[in-house]
Formats: structure tokens, C-alpha cells, sequence
């Protein structure tokens, strides 16, 4: 083996081993992990340990790959009873919401830094997508009202598809290229939309009936398999012209909510595969970056963050939310908690591969913007919250079910764990109420294993081994989920006792 290889990959190694030990300072401190990743990749640039790096296109390339595997993690790791009620303000958010934030900070950046409107336009559109792994890893450690989060995780899941097509029909404007009018822009969009949507939920579902019926040999094929799923959605929806990443976040979205099996070690993998692709993506950009350019343009990204936080975002938030009746100290919320990250970035890239006119200038500015805006916004969410009053001070955490197929059997078998916070705690077994073909067999509580009775009441830490024939186990899971939101006071609806989920 070559000692080049050999060099990069201990680099590698060292890089992904930091970025974890960092991970822990920024839980700390209470901010995004990318802008350690970020820093990292400019302490190896030029300016730092020296590494020359300077391939736009490359970047573009692994920065759209890095997206893909953070949007499915997005998807497989949001529970639907969550967004359910969450998909008219998310939608809006992401359609109406960016229209109004790219239009008001392109007047602000007309008026402020003196550009014409097409670059201005252009240089909105980039700023105004929010960052789904910012937004994802930032809100999920806060206790929020589950609909005001799930607002903001599907607005930066579905917000990536409109502002591209209009980064890119920009850029081709600025580069001398013939555009076509609003009206057919607007009716692409729509479609890319639609047609991603599509593609995504029936990748989703056909994906979940194959793995349901699939006995594969590995139970570490089940991970592999369903991100590779996710990555069909996309690869298929973008050869046909559609909305990749909706389609890559919606199946994600469909997959994660449906009885697989080993759903837990697949969320496992997910998860690690989407920080090893932020770790990836942020500290590329950082190479990317140029030190000594970035302040030059320190107090132009200040005016134009300022802009973008202070009035574009608050009229977009409002221009979209004013329909659904969300509370004004939420609105509040929603409006300071629209974290930029990757993507800004990544799309500042898009109008340098096309050789648009100062579009180093535009890169540099959003970089800038993103680093110091985020530090504003990130480390400043709990407090905003707790002032708006929005923090809810208990959020009963969900239960993790690992399920695995008994072939043979026609059964399932779930292993239910039962975390701090879960109102499953004191709850007797036969208020689970069950279905009649499944069962609790096996409880372990402080590593010691027992057959529970009826007498038996689950408590905080244990875990439990359930059996359910194959046809039950949705329904199985879906009262335990019930139970462990609202107690043994859940809802309850129907003949056959089947659950409803309060919020």
C-alpha cells in the first residue's frame, strides 16, 4: 500500500476521532456541532496545516451526496405521530416561507450592499434555505411542543427543492444563459415537488413490504438496506427530473414509521452514517474556505444576516403560519430557531460551477454568515425558549422497540426498553391492553430476568421481551407508544380497544 493512502487514511481516522471528542464540547456549550467541524477544516486549509484545496466541483458533488444520507437519517428518525398535524405549517414554510425570505433579502441586499437584482436574488435564495442537520440535531435535545419542532424539521426536509431550482435558474441568468418566465419556474417547482413526493412515499412503502417479507441472512443487512432505499428515492426522482431530496426525506420519513425489522440498529446506522457525512461535508467546506477572504466581507454577511434574521425570516414565518392558528410565542420561536448550516454553504458552491460573476464573493459572504449566525442562534434557543415560554418541562421520552422476524413462527419478536420520563412507569401489564395474540414473556430489571404476572408493573429502566404474532405487531407497538405518552389514561377508541396518541 502506497504511503499516500496510508496517510490519508490516518488523517481520516484522526479527523473523524476529534470530530467525535468534539461533539461532546458542543453538547456542552450548547451549539451545533458543524462549526467545530467547520473550524477543523480551516485549521487544515491553507492557512493552517497547509492542505490546498480548491475543487468546487468535487465538493458540490460529495456535499449533494452528504445531504442525501442527513436527509434520510431526518426522515427515518421522525416519529408521524409527530408530524402528522405538522404538515400544512411545514409545507408552507417551505414553499410560501422561502419565496417571502428570498424576496426581502434580496431588497435588503440591493438596498445594503449596492448589487444589482439578479445577484441579490441570487445570494437570497442561498441564505434562505434552513439546514436540516442543524435543525435536527439542535431542536431534538430541547423540550419543545412536538408540533412546533416537527414544523421546523419538515420546512429544512422539503425547503432544499425550491431554492435549488431557483439557485440554479438564477445562475444561469447571471451567466448569460436564457431563463424561462416566473410562471413556467413556478409550475417546475410544483412539479418537482409532486413528483418527489411521489416517488419518495411509494419507494418508502414498496421498500417496507420487501424488507417485511426478506429474510436476509445478516440482520446488519437490514440497515444497509434501508438507507439504500432512501438513496433509490433520490437517485430515481432526480433522473426524472424531480425533487430528489423530497423524495429522499419523505421515504426516509415512511420507512422509519413502518414495522421493519431491527428497526433500532437501523436507526443506530443512520445515525452514524449521518454524522460521519456531516463531519465529511462541514469540515470539505472549511478546506474550501480562504481565511484572509472571509474578512473582507465580515460587515457585508453582518448586514445581510441581520436582514435575514431580523426581517426576512420573521415575514416569512408569519406570511406562512397566520392559517394555522400556532400561538404567537411559537411563531416567535420558529422565526429565531431558522438555523443555516450545510446547505447555504453547499448551494453557494452551485453559482461557482457555473462561473457566475463574483460568486467567490457570494460563497465567502454566506460562509461568514452562516459561522457567526449560528453561534447567535444556536447557543441562544434554550433561553429564547424558556423566555417565550414555550419549554415544556417534562417531555416524556418515546419507548425504543426492537423488533426481529420468527421466520418459522409467523411471529415477531420486540424488545421494549422503558426510558427516564415514559408514563409506562407503574403501569400494570394487562393495562397495556395488549391484543390477544400478543404478549409480555420476559422482563429484566436491574440485569436480572423474571416472567412477569398480571400483578407485574413496568418501572423506569426496564427492559421487556415481547412476543406478538406477525399480523399484530403494528398494533402491538402502536398501544405500547400510546401508553407511554399519556399513561394508563390513554385514550382509547373502537371496538378492538385501538389506541388513540395524545399530544
Amino acid at each position: 500500500m502506497s504511503t499516500t493512502v496510508t496517510v490519508a487514511l490516518a488523517v481520516g481516522a484522526v479527523v473523524v476521532l476529534t470530530s467525535a471528542l468534539a461533539l461532546r464540547l458542543s453538547d456542552k456549550l450548547g451549539l451545533p456541532a458543524l462549526l467545530i467541524y467547520l473550524a477543523l477544516g480551516v485549521a487544515l486549509g491553507e492557512s493552517g496545516a497547509g492542505v490546498q484545496f480548491e475543487d468546487v466541483d468535487l465538493t458540490q458533488t460529495l456535499g449533494v451526496a452528504a445531504l442525501v444520507v442527513i436527509l434520510a437519517e431526518g426522515g427515518l428518525t421522525t416519529r408521524w405521530s409527530d408530524v402528522r398535524r405538522a404538515v400544512g405549517p411545514g409545507l408552507t414554510l417551505a414553499t410560501v416561507g422561502v419565496v417571502v425570505s428570498v424576496g426581502v433579502t434580496a431588497a435588503a441586499a440591493v438596498w445594503l450592499l449596492g448589487v444589482d437584482w439578479t445577484t441579490a436574488l441570487l445570494l437570497g435564495a442561498v441564505v434562505s434555505s434552513t439546514d436540516a442537520a442543524a435543525v435536527f440535531a439542535t431542536l431534538r435535545r430541547l423540550p419543545l411542543p412536538r408540533r412546533m419542532a416537527a414544523s421546523l424539521e419538515m420546512e429544512s426536509g422539503l425547503n432544499d427543492a425550491p431554492v435549488i431550482l431557483l439557485v440554479l435558474v438564477l445562475s444561469e441568468r447571471l451567466v448569460g444563459g436564457e431563463s424561462a418566465p416566473w410562471w413556467i419556474t413556478l409550475v417546475e417547482v410544483v412539479g418537482e415537488l409532486a413528483g418527489g413526493s411521489v416517488i419518495g412515499v411509494a419507494t418508502g412503502f414498496g421498500g417496507a413490504w420487501l424488507l417485511r417479507r426478506a429474510a436476509l441472512p445478516l440482520a446488519g443487512f437490514y440497515p444497509l438496506a434501508t438507507l439504500a432505499l432512501c438513496v433509490l428515492a433520490f437517485a430515481s426522482a432526480d433522473l426524472v427530473h424531480t425533487s430528489g431530496f423530497v423524495a429522499v426525506y419523505l421515504c426516509g420519513l415512511v420507512l422509519g414509521n413502518a414495522p421493519l425489522p431491527h428497526r433500532a440498529g437501523t436507526i443506530g446506522f443512520a445515525e452514524g452514517m449521518a454524522s460521519l457525512a456531516q463531519i465529511g461535508l462541514f469540515v470539505l467546506l472549511g478546506l474550501l474556505a480562504s481565511p484572509g477572504r472571509l474578512l473582507e466581507v465580515l460587515p457585508d454577511a453582518l448586514l445581510i444576516g441581520a436582514a435575514l434574521l431580523l426581517v426576512a425570516r420573521p415575514l416569512s414565518v408569519v406570511a406562512s403560519l397566520a392559517w394555522f392558528r400556532m400561538p404567537w410565542a411559537q411563531q416567535a420561536f420558529i422565526s429565531w430557531a431558522g438555523l443555516r448550516g450545510a446547505v447555504p454553504i453547499v448551494l453557494a458552491t452551485f453559482p461557482i460551477a457555473a462561473a457566475v460573476p463574483g460568486a467567490t464573493r457570494i460563497f465567502d459572504i454566506v460562509f461568514v454568515l452562516v459561522v457567526v449566525f449560528t453561534v447567535v442562534q444556536g447557543g441562544s434557543l434554550p433561553a429564547v425558549a424558556r423566555w417565550l415560554r414555550i419549554a415544556t418541562p417534562v417531555t416524556p421520552r418515546d419507548i425504543d422497540v426492537e423488533s426481529a422476524p420468527l421466520d418459522e413462527l409467523g411471529a415477531e419478536l420486540m424488545q421494549l426498553t422503558v426510558p427516564p420520563g415514559s408514563r409506562l412507569h407503574g403501569v400494570y401489564l394487562p393495562e397495556l391492553r395488549l391484543p390477544d395474540d400478543a404478549a409480555v414473556v420476559l422482563v429484566v430489571r436491574d440485569g436480572k430476568p423474571f416472567v412477569p404476572g398480571p400483578d407485574t408493573r413496568l418501572e423506569r429502566g426496564d427492559q421487556a421481551l415481547l412476543v406478538s404474532a406477525r399480523g399484530s405487531r403494528a398494533e402491538a407497538e402502536r398501544r405500547l407508544r400510546a401508553v407511554s405518552r399519556a399513561g394508563r389514561l390513554a385514550g382509547w377508541r373502537g371496538e378492538d380497544g385501538a389506541p388513540t396518541e395524545v399530544d
